[in-house]
Order: structure tokens, then C-alpha cells, then sequence
């Protein structure tokens, strides 16, 4: 079983992946970003046309992202997503180092990986002299000589939008196979050159950093080469869950909602991975929506899961639990009484008793083993059942009474002895007022016995996404607020013993012991 379940798993620790995570992480979700450290934009030494980042270096943005979502509880781990699987009420990812990852939600924002032309001395100047967005370096290269490779149909749109930035532009087309008529009128009205002859090389000095060796053997001197190369997503590792895909004219995508939602109700897609054409703030604006977007799925399956479960509801939570707990299970009771209740008793005289949360009735049969009429109360039916059968089989039914009972609501009388032994729940149980409550019911010179685990067993599977709270002798005393001039403190400490667990481990257990009189 998992030990740590995400809220949500981003992966892509980009833009649009640290925008999504620090709104999850803002909204209170356990999120965390599984990064393999190559965003698109790694090769730029800027970013531009970002409000309020102008012109600052893509890491250094994404450090700051980092650090903000980090501060919201955001966790990170470096590696790269490998597959992910559907396990009905969550999803499993699987990292390169094998590591298995469970969440409830996944945000995909793994970007895209561009294709260059197979064109020396090309790779080396992507994203530095090299370009694809005018948008994005269209300024750093205005009035300068600037070259167009059409490395696809998509790149006539680029042709004419990098001619807004310079009047001496020249367009590459071989690799389309020449131009249509009208879209070589339409370049040439506007001043642009066309070099019909392929390019064999990309090279270059200061006074001419992207120039073109020509396939024929003449150069052409340029500043700056743009290109809208091919490109795939980032989202091989989603074989296994078959998403709905779209073909668009840059290839194939993941299809989304205007949210970000795929066909699978519990995985989102945002950035590049399923917008190419996205840049730095649009990516960031799509990550934010989209983690809203999960936050929001997350909250509806949160309420639909508590009107569901009724272990949500505070009136019928204990009640339903419990009976589930001992009808659903064989005899609980080891068949001894607790420890503490019959060290601490036998020091006591006989007399009147209530034990609180009995369960299977073990500590109120001993007490009736031992002089005292004795009350349990339970919430649980079927434990009532058999601690009323276990003590006709005891021949204690005279003394030993059971009752089925909300504790907060107990039976009237005033009793020489009220215990609690481990009266821990995993579900909501208003235990210090039900204490409150029964201390009342304590005779002058009566006594308050509780009873509780300072820790886990060492051989219990520790809680889903936290730790039960246990309280100390000092947090009980301080839980109960008993008056103190009506009540005497007897014994307040942690005490240790030898136990056996459900598959015959041997350890040690602490038990905090609370023993108070009533003046």
C-alpha cells in the first residue's frame, strides 16, 4: 500500500507546471512536481514579452517559481515520467528510477520537444541567433538581416509576421518544394527576398551570426535565422490511460477542455505539451486556470466522498464506524482485561463502575470477577451482543450490565468508578466531552481512570497522509480542565508493557494513565 497519496502530481517543472503548483499549493493541496530539468526555453538567454520579467533569464524565473511554490508546501523531485496507470480511485506514475508515485490528480505540463532540420551548425545556435518566435526575440533583431526557413507550411505565416521587425528579410522555401503564386506575390510586394536553393549549413562570426551556406556554395550574410520547426509532446508516457487526441496542422495533441481536462476525469494537460504556440505568460495564465480548475475537482470529490462515507458526519460517524469495525470481524477482545484498569482497581474497594467504550465487555467482566457491579457502555451493537454473551458465559450476568449507548449520553446515577480504556477513534469522537461528561457522574470519593496509547504499536502501517494524535499525561489533564478544587490528582504518567500483535509480533507498548478523585 502507498504511504503518501498526492492530491496532485505535476509533472513538467515549467511555466505552466510551477504556475499550476502554486496555486495547489496556495489552495492547501499536497502537490508535487516531478521535473526532468529541460524546459523548451532553456536554450534562450532572455525571456521577453513577459509583464514584470522583462528580459529576465528563464532559470531565473523558474528558481523564483520554485522558491514561491516551495513556500506553500509544494514538494519537488527530479526524474522523468515513464507511464502512468489507472487504479480506479487514483492514478499510479512510474518514474525512470522506478519509482511509483500515487495521486489522486495529475497535471501534465511535460512541454515539447522541437525538431530541427538536420542542418549543421543549426542546433548549436537554437535559441540564441537561431529563432522560432518574432514575438519573443522579434526586438533584440529589428532592422537587422533576418532569414526564414520554411520548414513547414506553418512557417508562411511566420514569413510574413517576421517582416513587421525588419525590411530585409529573405525567405528559405525549399523544403516546401518552392512557393504558390500568390503567397510569392504577397512576400515579394512587401520587399521580401526568396532563395529558392536549400540550405547545406548554418554558420557565421560577429558581423553575420546566422548566415546560410546555400546548396550551390554562395552564402547569404544574415543576423538572425527564424524557423517554426516540428515539434512532439512530451506525453509518451500516457500510452497506457489512450487519451483522446487531435490532429491539428502542428501535429498531435492531447484533446482538452478550455480548462485543460483530458478524457480522463482525474488528468489535465497545460502549456506547450498541448499549445506549442503558448509563451512564457500564456503558459503561466494556462497553469494557473488549470490548477484551479484541479483544486476545484478535488474539493467536488471531497464532498461527494464525505456525503457518501458516513463516517463524515460527526452524529452517526462513531456509531457506524465501530459496528462496522466489530461486525465485520471476528471476536476483537484478546479475552483479558487491560492491564492498567486491574493493577489500578484491585487497589480500589468494590463498588459501583462504568466503563466507557467497553467493547466486547472484557473490563467490565473483570470488574464483576471482582466484587463490582459494573457498567459498560458501547455504540456498537454487535459488541454489546457479545459482551453480554461473554459474560452469561462467565456467570457475571448478575453483576455485569451492558448497555448500547451514545456516549455522550450515559446512563443516570452516580458511579464509585469511571474507566476509559483507549477510547481512541479513527473517526470523529468527541472524546474529551464525553470524559467531561462522565466524570460528572462520579461519586464523592470516586474515582476517574483513563487509560490511552502514548504511540503507535511498532507493528501498525502508519495513518494515509497523517499521524493520530496521541495525547501526553499533560495534554489529558489539560483536555479534561477538571476543576481542581473538586478533583485530586492520584496519578498522571506513561507506563510501559510487553504485548503481542495481531500476527504474533512481540514489542513493547506506552500507555498514558490518567487517575483522578473526586474530592
Amino acid at each position: 500500500m502507498h504511504r503518501n497519496i498526492w492530491d496532485t502530481i505535476i509533472v513538467g517543472g515549467g511555466s505552466a507546471g510551477l504556475s499550476a503548483a502554486l496555486m495547489l499549493g496556495r489552495a492547501r493541496r499536497r502537490a508535487l512536481v516531478i521535473d526532468a530539468g529541460n524546459p523548451r526555453n532553456r536554450f534562450a538567454e532572455h525571456m521577453h514579452g513577459v509583464l514584470g520579467s522583462e528580459g529576465l533569464p528563464p532559470g531565473e524565473l523558474l528558481a523564483r517559481g520554485r522558491d514561491e511554490a516551495s513556500r506553500y508546501g509544494v514538494e519537488f523531485v527530479a526524474g522523468k515520467a515513464t507511464r502512468v496507470d489507472d487504479r480506479g480511485d487514483g492514478l499510479e506514475l512510474t518514474t525512470g528510477d522506478g519509482a511509483i508515485h500515487a495521486t489522486r490528480s495529475l497535471i501534465v505540463a511535460s512541454g515539447i520537444v522541437d525538431d530541427l532540420p538536420d542542418l549543421p551548425g543549426l542546433a548549436e545556435r537554437w535559441g540564441r541567433t537561431a529563432l522560432h518566435c518574432p514575438y519573443c526575440h522579434g526586438w533584440e533583431v529589428r532592422d537587422l538581416r533576418l532569414g526564414v526557413l520554411l520548414a513547414s507550411p506553418l512557417g508562411l505565416h511566420q514569413a510574413e509576421l517576421v517582416r513587421q521587425w525588419s525590411d530585409r528579410v529573405t525567405v528559405f522555401p525549399a523544403a516546401l518544394d518552392g512557393l504558390p503564386a500568390e503567397t510569392e506575390r504577397r512576400l515579394r510586394a512587401r520587399g521580401v527576398e526568396i532563395v529558392a536553393e536549400p540550405i547545406r549549413e548554418v554558420f557565421g562570426d560577429e558581423q553575420a551570426p546566422a548566415s546560410v551556406r546555400l546548396a550551390d556554395g554562395r552564402e547569404v550574410p544574415l543576423d538572425a535565422l527564424f524557423l517554426a520547426p516540428a515539434a512532439h509532446p512530451g506525453d509518451a508516457f500516457l500510452g497506457p490511460l489512450g487519451l483522446d487526441r487531435d490532429d491539428k496542422p502542428f501535429g498531435s495533441f492531447l484533446a482538452v477542455d478550455e480548462m485543460g481536462r483530458t478524457a480522463h476525469e482525474r488528468v489535465w494537460a497545460v502549456g506547450n505539451v498541448v499549445a506549442p504556440y503558448a509563451n512564457v505568460p500564456m503558459s503561466m495564465g494556462a497553469g494557473s486556470l488549470t490548477g484551479a480548475a484541479v483544486n476545484a475537482a478535488l474539493v467536488g470529490w471531497d464532498f461527494e466522498t464525505a456525503t457518501h462515507d458516513p463516517r463524515a458526519w460527526p452524529e452517526i460517524a462513531a456509531a457506524e464506524y465501530w459496528e462496522e469495525r466489530y461486525a465485520g470481524s471476528e471476536q476483537v477482545w484478546s479475552g483479558r482485561a487491560n492491564r492498567v484498569l486491574s493493577d489500578i482497581a484491585e487497589t480500589l474497594p468494590p463498588g459501583r463502575a462504568l466503563d466507557l467504550g467497553c467493547g466486547e465487555g472484557g473490563d467490565v467482566i473483570w470488574l464483576a470477577q471482582h466484587g463490582w457491579a459494573a457498567t459498560g457502555a458501547d455504540i456498537s451493537p454487535t459488541a454489546i451482543r457479545r459482551a453480554r454473551e461473554a459474560a452469561r458465559e462467565a456467570g457475571v450476568a448478575d453483576r455485569a450490565r451492558f448497555v448500547e449507548s451514545d456516549l455522550a449520553r450515559l446512563p443516570e446515577g452516580e458511579v464509585d468508578l469511571v474507566t476509559a480504556s483507549f477510547l481512541h477513534s479513527p473517526v470523529e469522537l468527541s472524546r474529551a466531552e464525553i470524559l467531561r461528561r462522565a466524570a460528572e457522574r462520579v461519586a464523592p470519593g470516586g474515582h476517574l481512570l483513563i487509560t490511552s496509547h502514548a504511540g503507535a504499536p511498532p507493528w501498525a502501517d502508519a495513518p494515509h497522509g497523517h499521524e493520530h494524535r496521541f495525547p501526553t499525561p499533560e495534554e489529558e489533564l489539560a483536555d479534561l480542565a477538571l476543576d481542581p478544587a473538586g478533583w485530586e490528582l492520584v496519578t498522571a504518567e506513561t507506563r510501559s508493557r510487553e504485548a503481542t500483535g495481531p500476527d504474533g509480533q512481540r514489542g513493547e507498548l506506552d500507555d498514558v494513565v490518567v487517575l483522578l478523585r473526586r474530592r
